[in-house]
C-alpha cells in the first residue's frame, strides 16, 4: 500500500510540474501589446537555459548604435521550432521583431527573427 501511495504522489508532482515551469516567469517587463521591428546586428547570441539570450545593436534615429538585449526561448524550445546553436553569429544583419521593454530601455523578449537570405525563424 505504501509503495501505491509514493507511485500517486509522484504522478501528482508530476502533473503540477507544467504550472511551476510555466509561474516561473513574468512578462511583467515586456509591453506585450507592442511589437517592434528591429534593423540589427547580431553581436553575441547566448544558448543557455533557462532562456536564451541575443544581444544585437540597432541603430537609432541619429545613426548611433544602441545595444538591444533580448530574452529568448529555452533552448528546448527552440530546436524544436528549427533553431539551432548556430543559426546566428556575430555579425550577422538580420530583422528582429520584439515585444519591447517598458519604458525607454533597449530590449525586450524575442518573436521572431528574418535572416538576410529572407528566412523567417519564430520563437
Amino acid at each position: 500500500m505504501r509503495m501505491k501511495k509514493r507511485i500517486v504522489a509522484a504522478a501528482l508532482a508530476l502533473m503540477a510540474t507544467p504550472q511551476l515551469v510555466d509561474a516561473h516567469h513574468s512578462y511583467a517587463m515586456f509591453d506585450m501589446t507592442r511589437q517592434v521591428d528591429l534593423k540589427a546586428k547580431v553581436v553575441q547570441f547566448k544558448w543557455t537555459n533557462p532562456h536564451a539570450w541575443l544581444t544585437v545593436e540597432v541603430k537609432d534615429a541619429n545613426g548611433a548604435p544602441v545595444t538591444w538585449n533580448v530574452e529568448m526561448n529555452s533552448p528546448n524550445n527552440l530546436m524544436l521550432l528549427g533553431w539551432k546553436r548556430s543559426t546566428l553569429k556575430p555579425g550577422d544583419d538580420v530583422i528582429m521583431t520584439v515585444h519591447p521593454l517598458k519604458g525607454d530601455k533597449a530590449g525586450g523578449s524575442f518573436m521572431s527573427v528574418t535572416l538576410a537570405n529572407g528566412t523567417k525563424i519564430n520563437g
